[in-house]
């Protein structure tokens, strides 16, 4: 089995392991270093990591084009669903919901969550089990030393860290986050979004021990 993944900038991913596609963040319309469109993405699932405009982004109509199951907190889905989006599987950390791929999992995130004003409950994390891999999108996060502990216990092959700064991780202590969490692969995500907002570059993110792997919007990598 293998898992390919294509970047669609700042935080959203398309994962695919030749049967089933998720999609995770997909933050499209205002996105200015998105090549994708809302209705170019193909997905039977859309996984959130938080109720921010630059993570749910276009959640509602991906979903409803595709008829795609929806994995996200409990006040999202509960937004969503008033939305007229039909398929809800809601979670919270330390939950693991089982899905036809595989198995999506929810930790904890350090930061906040809201849209348009409204509650959205906690930021989580989401592990990935799909295509023979193990993924740790850690959302948008500080670092946290349960980080060890997400590691030890899920052992990710891959970990999408953030390292914007202001808003999340900077890459310093984003690469202390690739030192705790110890996948083979650490990719950086969630900068060179916004200029004079987010870090530029990821020429800071240099963790001992772990391989990076720093992917341009809209390209596509396989692993496995």
């Amino acid at each position: 089995m293998a898992l390919s993944m294509t970047f669609l900038g700042h935080s959203g991913f398309v994962f695919d392991d030749g049967n089933h596609k998720l999609a995770i963040d997909p933050f499209l319309t205002g996105n200015p270093v998105a090549k994708a469109k809302p209705e170019d993405v193909r997905c039977s699932y859309i996984a959130l990591t938080h109720g921010h405009e630059d993570h749910v982004g276009d959640t509602e109509s991906i979903a409803k084009t595709n008829d795609a199951t929806v994995l996200a907190a409990y006040e999202i889905c509960n937004y969503l669903g008033k939305q007229g989006v039909k398929k809800l599987e809601p979670g919270n950390p330390g939950g693991k919901i089982n899905t036809d791929f595989g198995w999506v999992a929810f930790t904890q995130a350090f930061h906040s969550s809201s849209y348009q004003g409204q509650y959205m409950g906690l930021p989580c994390g989401l592990i990935v089990n799909m295509g023979g891999a193990t993924v740790y999108h850690c959302g948008d996060t500080a670092l946290f030393s349960d980080m060890k502990l997400i590691g030890e216990i899920y052992k990710p092959d891959i970990a999408c860290i953030p390292i914007g700064d202001r808003f999340t991780m900077g890459p310093e202590l984003g690469t202390r986050a690739a030192e705790f969490i110890k996948p083979k692969v650490a990719i950086p995500i969630h900068y060179a979004t916004f200029p004079g907002m987010l870090v530029p570059d990821a020429s800071g993110f240099t963790p001992t021990g772990v391989e990076v792997k720093i992917l341009e919007p809209g390209e596509t990598w396989r692993y496995g």
